[in-house]
């Protein structure tokens, strides 16, 4: 491969892996990684488990926009999941989104 091939090969995934980059900043900063790792599960579900169980339900990023926003419980069980009325809505939607599309 010609070095400018391999050039824009490194800029696409750098702009490929750019959003995953942010969001997983993001849902540190919203503290959603106390309790929830990409692929393993902590006191939640891997987002990877939220990602794979909502798969084709058009109503999931609502439902669990909700879930982040008010909290809940029973969906993985009994361990509550607190509400988190200080994260930004715009944050909360770029996270959901963020998850669901976790493969």
């Amino acid at each position: 491969m010609k070095k400018s091939g391999l050039i824009v090969a490194a800029l696409g995934l750098a702009f490929t892996a750019a959003p995953a980059l942010a969001s997983m900043e993001l849902a540190t900063k919203s503290a959603c990684t106390a309790c929830h790792a990409v692929d393993k599960k902590l006191v939640g579900p891997s987002y990877k488990d939220v990602a794979k169980k909502y798969a084709g339900n058009a109503k999931a990023e609502a439902m669990l926009f909700d879930k982040v926003k008010k909290g809940g419980v029973g969906t993985w069980g009994q361990v509550p999941m607190p509400p988190n009325p200080n994260v930004k809505d715009d944050d909360i939607k770029t996270l959901v989104k963020w998850v669901l599309a976790t493969k």
